[in-house]
């Protein structure tokens, strides 16, 4: 990154309010994440939510995170890879997720592989311990098995010895499984009542492999398990004066105007995940936007009427006074469902770009590294490919720094 960049990065960062240390996201500044697991993770689709989450609720941690998933893959394949696909990359943190292909989709549900499952997981976790880094075990991504017979089911309970196995080894779980169930639950009471053409499901036809909203399922229960907050930031003004009531996770400045028009800045430490074109209509089920995504803004004492919210001149939509006093969630509001709404939402989905281009930059090095171990410019590609990734991480970084938005609350006028 340029000098400039850096300067303006930095000052910026200084100004911003500063995110709570204690307890919360546990993902913290410096780490390098590795993703370790079978096709579902390979698909590299939960796994850029993650990243995309930390980035912008986090932009002042610089959090590095390599996918080292295969197809097919078990923990004890895993294990064998370990020092050449993980430990290569140096990680500090080292998120599992296998189980399926262990038993074979349930066709090998038997005390022999599951013994070879949990002996792997031990090794996973041991060998990440001896260099320092803090492993999560994660449960298999949940089926299209009827979720109450799922929830006492060989794999759930086999994925609960392996958490149980992590835990007692000093290391951390995340319940894939169970987070999943929770919105296959909801989805079942869906289907029955509405008798859609196609039932909502998280999976394609194998019942195994997921779709995008299995992923974003998955990633859900993912970050739920690293205590991913759910605030982002909140501001409250009154009306009358106008006056600052309160601000959490952000500064406002510049206050003024009345109850026709009211404007003000507002800095955040930290942005709302979102998806892409209509991507906050996966949230019906997943409940991003209340346990991930509480981006708020409460204007109490206006006149009862119709009001329009813009930022930066964008339009995040129209509300009646009594819906603003009781606060709305803005994180992905917009006056065109065709576009994004505040610049923290278009900011998002060009963030969503820059993650896959890593994702596509990093995966075809693997590959290659797997297939081509002994090719003789693959020492020279994997410098390359370092240098050009870092690159893009300050693209991103540069695209999340944070910097004040306008917005503007004003009385629409009357429809003629």
């Amino acid at each position: 990154m340029r000098p400039r960049i850096w300067a303006l990065t930095a000052s910026l960062l200084m100004l911003a309010p500063t995110v709570a240390e204690a307890g919360d996201y546990a993902l913290r500044d410096g780490d390098s994440v590795v993703l370790l697991g079978d096709s579902i993770t390979a698909a590299r689709t939960w796994g850029r939510i993650v990243e995309n989450y930390t980035l912008l609720r986090f932009p002042e941690r610089r959090v590095h995170f390599h996918n080292a998933a295969w197809g097919g893959d078990t923990a004890a394949g895993g294990l064998a890879r370990m020092d050449r696909d993980v430990l290569a990359y140096k990680p500090t943190v080292l998120i599992v997720a296998y189980g399926v292909n262990d038993i074979g989709w349930g066709t090998k549900a038997d005390d022999a592989h599951k013994q070879a499952y949990l002996d792997g997981i031990r090794g996973i976790v041991e060998k990440a311990r001896a260099q320092g880094c803090r492993v999560y075990i994660g449960s298999a991504a949940a089926t299209a098995e009827d979720p109450d017979k799922a929830e006492h089911g060989y794999l759930q309970t086999m994925c609960d010895e392996g958490m149980a196995l992590a835990r007692s080894l000093g290391e951390h779980s995340i319940d894939i499984q169970r987070g999943m169930r929770a919105v296959q639950r909801r989805m079942v009471e869906a289907n029955a009542k509405e008798k859609p053409r196609e039932p909502h499901s998280l999976h394609v036809s194998d019942g195994v492999h997921l779709n995008d909203l299995g992923q974003l399922a998955m990633a859900f229960a993912v970050l739920d398990g690293l205590d991913a907050p759910a605030e982002v930031s909140s501001v409250a003004v009154d009306a009358n004066s106008p006056a600052l009531a309160t601000a959490d996770g952000c500064k406002v400045s510049n206050l003024k105007g009345n109850a026709t028009r009211l404007e003000f800045d507002r800095l955040d430490a930290g942005l709302p995940l979102n998806l892409g074109l209509f991507g906050a209509l996966q949230y019906r089920f997943i409940p991003v936007g209340d346990r991930l995504n509480r981006y708020m803004l409460t204007v109490r004492n206006l006149p009862e009427g119709e009001y329009t919210v813009t930022a930066d001149g964008r339009g995040l939509g129209k509300w009646p006074a009594k819906r603003l006093a009781e606060g709305v969630n803005i994180a992905s509001a917009t006056a065109n469902g065709w576009e994004p709404g505040g610049p923290w939402e278009a900011a998002a989905w060009s963030l969503a770009e820059l993650t896959q281009a890593r994702v596509k930059l990093t995966q075809y090095l693997l590959e290659l590294a797997r297939n081509l171990p002994d090719s003789p410019v693959l020492a020279d590609l994997q410098a390359q490919t370092r240098d050009a990734d870092r690159r893009i991480e300050d693209i991103q970084h540069t695209l999340v720094s944070p910097r004040p938005f306008h917005f503007v609350v004003e009385r629409a006028e009357p429809a003629k």
